[in-house]
């Protein structure tokens, strides 16, 4: 009902894009959430305003008066008195069992000249009044952009994808509906792997990392740092970070190798983001062994007479061809003997950079961007910022 309701009436339309939570109660009632309101004492509270609807026919809904219902206690104004000119009073209303976090508690009356055009004049009015001194007080925002009663029951986002809508690629998105993507390996280039595709609205993110958080990492990967997250499991960590964003997501603490294949039952597309050739070998034998088309980064970088210098890698092994790519020996899948004494050297850019060019050779392996020949192995040169690549004309 939500995105019929939504695309037949453009006051809708327009109050669900500027980023108000709306949702529909089937007893007829227009319900908008997460509106910010002061109390008594001038704390900051969340409630939700509740107008009934008339059905005008062909999904067609127009306002039944001027007067809406409230679902929290006399807002107040910054100078702790409650907010004159609402009008009503405490009353109760029956929502149905999907509005059961809406309870009810009084009715506003403020009808401007003229009366209100349409829904979102207003929403936006009684949102201006009610909200406007939390507003101001303490920064808070009625457009939380949050996703209400399945306004969008086949996508992974608990807050809606106005930047797809917005840019009218709906159909390319939908590209990743059936996708579970693993992501194996949250160091530098990992953890931003992770972050762009839990972005995309691929069905589910599974990613794999059985080390800790240290202050190193916090320097290499997106988003807050919060002191207290040094010393967890990077599992964890990166859970707690996309959990709030989206559906579909399980980090787990775990390393990826023979012995832990059932985790990567279903998974359709994989991300190889290991730093030891060993690790890497094992990875890639799961993978190949259970048909899963992936892509390992690499990052090599030392110091040239001073300043830094090296090459990122992106390698894509499909499905028909991992095999004879593997043993190509395109990536490394050894330890050296000096390893133990090897400067890992990686900088925050060039591992954003090398999740950059990985995520993006996924989406275009969906058809999401163009891709004039089919690369599946990409150097980056750090010193000339140029790309060398090899692509196959027969690659599937």
């Amino acid at each position: 009902m939500f995105q019929q309701l939504v695309s037949r009436n453009d006051d809708i339309r327009r109050l669900v894009a500027k980023g108000y939570a709306v949702g529909f109660d089937a007893n007829h009632y227009l319900v908008v959430r997460d509106v910010p309101y002061l109390d008594h004492e001038r704390k900051l509270r969340s409630g939700a305003l509740v107008s009934k609807y008339v059905d005008a026919g062909d999904d067609r809904i127009l306002q039944d008066d001027h007067q809406v219902f409230f679902a929290g206690p006399v807002p107040h104004g910054l100078d702790g008195r409650p907010i004159p000119n609402l009008g009503g009073g405490t009353t109760r209303l029956a929502l149905s069992e999907g509005g059961a976090d809406v309870v009810v508690e009084r009715s506003f009356s403020n009808k401007p000249a003229g009366g209100f055009p349409d829904f979102f004049a207003k929403i936006e009015s009684y949102v201006g009044i009610i909200s406007g001194p939390a507003i101001e007080r303490h920064g808070a925002t009625p457009l939380t952009f949050r996703l209400v009663d399945g306004g969008n029951p086949t996508g992974p986002f608990k807050i809606r994808d106005t930047l797809t809508s917005r840019a009218e690629i709906g159909d390319l998105a939908a590209k990743f509906k059936d996708d579970v993507v693993a992501v194996i390996g949250l160091g530098g280039t990992g953890s931003y792997v992770l972050d762009f595709i839990a972005r995309t609205p691929v069905r589910e993110v599974r990613a794999f990392d059985a080390d800790l958080f240290f202050a190193h990492n916090a320097y290499r990967s997106p988003g807050r740092v919060d002191p207290a997250e040094l010393g967890m499991p990077k599992a964890d960590v990166y859970q707690s970070r996309y959990e709030s964003f989206r559906t579909g997501l399980r980090v787990t603490r775990q390393f990826v190798d023979a012995s832990s294949a059932e985790a990567l039952d279903g998974v359709t597309f994989a991300f190889v983001c290991v730093d030891k050739g060993s690790s890497r070998a094992g990875v890639f034998d799961v993978l190949i062994a259970r048909g899963i088309p992936f892509i390992d980064v690499g990052m090599g970088l030392a110091r040239k007479g001073g300043p830094l210098g090296g090459m990122l890698r992106v390698t894509y092994y499909s499905a028909k061809r991992a095999a004879e790519l593997r043993n190509r020996g395109l990536a490394e899948l050894a330890d050296p003997p000096d390893d133990a004494y090897r400067t890992n050297v990686q900088i925050g850019e060039l591992n954003a950079l090398n999740a950059c060019l990985a995520v993006v050779k996924f989406k275009q392996v969906r058809g999401y961007y163009l891709e004039e020949q089919p690369i599946y192995h990409l150097l980056f040169g750090l010193g000339d910022l140029k790309i060398l690549s090899d692509a196959e004309v027969n690659e599937d």
